[in-house]
């Protein structure tokens, strides 16, 4: 595994060498300031509706994190689905289309330090997504008083998510030669883990699923939903936390075995 770090390296710094990384940087960046302070704003908004009607009761429930700083980050994690795509869709189809496949799967390096190397250097780009997301809920502590415990659990759902697609991008990236292709593939995954929650809620309402409801909890524990939004309210779980790293192992693996396949053709 020596050559894992060479390799992420190398990985990284073609990442900035393209434009693609400021462009996702940037945009990343102004959508997070903006999605923030529309969430403030509306966060705002309700405090002064709430002294209007003299709603003392409910103006004592409202707290930063639940009222603000989830949601923030419910809208961040949406964004995910979208860039985290962009961001890895040259993995592996940018040695395809430079005709180096060949090259690196011949040189004395192993599948896995090719795989887990391209990873580490998504791995890398998506963590200073997340330390971007991280500085405006961190601004709350210099004006306001959110709770320390929920904001990092909130931030690290965050950042498992944000680790999570990165795997799930890189298999997209390994199994065509067109980084459109790739962008789409990975964006299509993405958008199904998103919504099975919601194909569970509808499947065990309308009764499409029998047998005790096992299918509509595994469409449920396959979802990011639910996992997602138990760490953000500050709920740190093993079983969530083992999701994270189940899914990101089963995308390295199904990666290794894309990469591998080119030898057998």
């Amino acid at each position: 595994m020596r050559h894992v770090a060479t390799i992420a390296s190398r990985e990284l710094r073609s990442l900035f060498v393209s434009p693609v990384a400021y462009v996702v940087l940037t945009l990343w960046a102004v959508l997070g300031a903006f999605f923030f302070l529309s969430s403030l704003v509306q966060f705002q908004e309700i405090l002064v509706r709430l002294q209007q009607f003299q709603m003392f009761d409910r103006l004592r429930e409202m707290n930063l994190n639940d009222e603000l700083v989830a949601p923030f980050l419910g809208t961040m994690w949406i964004l995910l689905i979208f860039a985290i795509p962009a961001v890895t869709m040259g993995l592996f189809t940018a040695e395809k289309t430079n005709r180096t496949e060949e090259l690196l799967l011949t040189s004395p390096i192993t599948i896995w330090e090719i795989v887990l190397g391209k990873y580490l250097a998504a791995c890398a780009f998506v963590s200073l997504m997340a330390a971007l997301v991280a500085f405006f809920p961190g601004l709350l502590f210099v004006y306001g008083d959110p709770e320390p415990g929920k904001t990092a659990a909130g931030l690290l759902a965050l950042l498992l998510v944000s680790l999570c697609y990165a795997a799930i991008g890189a298999f997209a990236s390994s199994i065509t030669r067109n980084q459109v292709i790739a962008f789409f593939v990975g964006l299509v995954i993405l958008l199904v883990f998103l919504v099975l929650s919601v194909v569970a809620e509808l499947g065990g309402a309308q009764g499409l699923f029998s047998g005790g409801g096992w299918a509509a909890d595994l469409l449920r524990w396959l979802a990011t939903a639910e996992h997602f939004q138990r760490l953000t309210e500050g709920l740190v779980e093993t079983r969530d936390l083992v999701y994270f790293a189940v899914m990101t192992g089963i995308f390295l693996l199904l990666t290794k075995a894309a990469v591998e396949s080119v030898r057998w053709r």
